[in-house]
């Protein structure tokens, strides 16, 4: 992707709206999120499921992104942020908020149900939260000690090791953590009719399941591809309901380097923000 600046969640006010722009105007807070343009006429946009378009347009990576002072968006790509939140707050619920919003519908957790969360991250926090809200018993099962304590905090009945079988078998569960290993134990987690959603982009290789021990008793493994516009708009109503406390810590524009080799390592809890 040369010459694309990188960042996919960025908030800031509208310094201009070019020609034609009718949603927002000059001092509105906006945000722009991963989804930053689709084609509008493929099959999968006319059906609704735009995060499926064939001709996307993902925001840092085939436009500009929010790793800079200034950037240009469509105003039909973007959200109108709450003023509850605060920008840094607000920052990384356009892609760990949405998507986990996205991903627990997938999970289709039953009411009241026992929602298992492996990997316990960024997104991952604010989907326990958004569970809880809705009435689900959270089970989060991650590796980092610090990520299983902000757990706890948040209320999960349930805090283990990464690949630490729960306590009770689960109705639905979500796969954060990029490792393909924990799918095979996540399943064998869920209960008969129980489904898995894979929320990351990417995962390391799947190794062999078992028929009759992962995937019986109709046991689902979905996958979540970024979202739709819909989706970013209930997540939004639902955050400013709850309201979503999300973790963040703050690093200047200048220090974007160093605030990728703190996320490599392990050493953010929660999101780390971009300040201008």
């Amino acid at each position: 992707m040369p010459n694309v600046v990188p960042g996919h969640e960025a908030v800031g006010m509208v310094s201009e709206a070019g020609e034609g722009c009718v949603r927002f105007r000059r001092g509105d807070r906006v945000g722009v999120a991963w989804l930053g343009g689709t084609c509008g006429s493929c099959g999968f946009c006319r059906r609704g499921d735009e995060n499926l378009c064939l001709s996307p347009v993902f925001t840092g990576w085939d436009r500009d992104g929010g790793y800079a002072e200034q950037l240009t968006v469509s105003e039909d790509f973007a959200y109108a942020i709450p003023p509850r939140f605060s920008d840094e707050q607000a920052a990384p619920l356009l892609c760990s908020g949405i998507i986990g919003y996205r991903a627990l519908k997938r999970a289709a957790v039953p009411e009241g149900g026992r929602l298992g969360i492996y990997g316990f991250g960024g997104s991952a926090h604010l989907t326990a939260q958004m569970a809880r809200h809705q009435g689900a018993q959270v089970y989060v099962m991650t590796r980092s000690e610090s990520a299983r304590e902000l757990a706890r905090k948040l209320g999960a009945v349930f805090v283990g090791d990464a690949y630490e079988s729960p306590p009770d078998p689960l109705d639905s569960a979500i796969l954060f953590a990029p490792a393909g290993d924990l799918v095979p134990v996540a399943l064998k987690a869920l209960g008969r009719g129980g489904t898995l959603a894979i929320a990351g982009i990417h995962l390391s290789d799947i190794p062999p399941l078992n028929y009759s021990a992962d995937l019986f008793y109709e046991r689902q493994l979905r996958s979540v591809t970024a979202n739709t516009r819909a989706d970013g708009e209930e997540f939004w109503s639902l955050a400013a309901e709850i309201p979503l406390a999300p973790t963040t810590t703050a690093y200047p524009l200048a220090q974007a380097d160093r605030a990728l080799r703190d996320l490599a390592a392990s050493r953010v809890t929660g999101a780390a923000v971009l300040t201008v």
